[in-house]
Parts: structure tokens; C-alpha cells; sequence
């Protein structure tokens, strides 16, 4: 189930700054509906029993599958934190290298 994570996380990747609150899970429905198709497709690939031998998977436990709510969880809640962070301007955004040095003057 690492795509339950990957799933979470395009949902909220959508902004850098408006929490997925705000934005809303209805704000892109093709992407809404993307996802939710590939969380079906994937299900449907875990257990339905004659596709376990083809594509190598087995049935998960009700407990392996709230560790991958919880560990998908963990990386929705470090994106969110970042974006309240950055709103609030605790965390500016810093150039890739801070050793490069910009101006305007052209090389002679």
C-alpha cells in the first residue's frame, strides 16, 4: 500500500500555501477521481483472490492496513505543517545555494 501514501500526498501538493482544508478534495474532481481509481484498482489487485498469484500480492490484515493509514497520515501532516509554517512566514523560502551570488552586471 505505498501508494496510499503517494495519493495523500498529491492531494495536498495541489497549493504550496492553501491547506488541503481550504482547498478543498472537490477543488480538481480529475484528480479526485484519478485517485480514488487507483485506491479502487488497487484493492480490487490485494483481494480479489484470483489476481494474487498474477500480480504477487496477498491480503492485508485490518492491522497492516492502519499502519499504512498511519504511516500515510505522518506525511500528510509534515506537508500541511510546512504550508502553516511558511504562511505564517517562519520559514522563508532560501535559494538553492546560498553561496551563489546574483547580479545584474553583465561579464566584459
Amino acid at each position: 500500500m505505498p501508494t496510499l501514501s503517494q495519493m495523500r500526498h498529491v492531494l495536498i501538493i495541489r497549493s504550496e500555501q492553501n491547506s488541503f482544508l481550504q482547498q478543498g478534495p472537490l477543488c480538481n474532481p480529475l484528480l479526485l477521481g484519478a485517485v480514488l481509481l487507483t485506491f479502487a484498482l488497487q484493492m480490487v489487485t490485494v483481494y480479489v483472490p484470483f489476481l494474487n498469484p498474477i500480480v504477487h500480492t496477498m491480503p492485508l490484515t485490518l492491522d497492516h492496513i492502519a499502519l499504512c493509514l498511519l504511516l500515510s497520515t505522518v506525511v500528510f501532516s509534515a506537508v500541511e505543517l510546512e504550508k502553516w509554517v511558511r504562511r505564517h512566514g517562519w520559514l522563508a523560502q532560501q535559494p538553492a545555494n546560498p553561496n551563489l551570488q546574483f547580479s545584474n552586471e553583465v561579464p566584459a
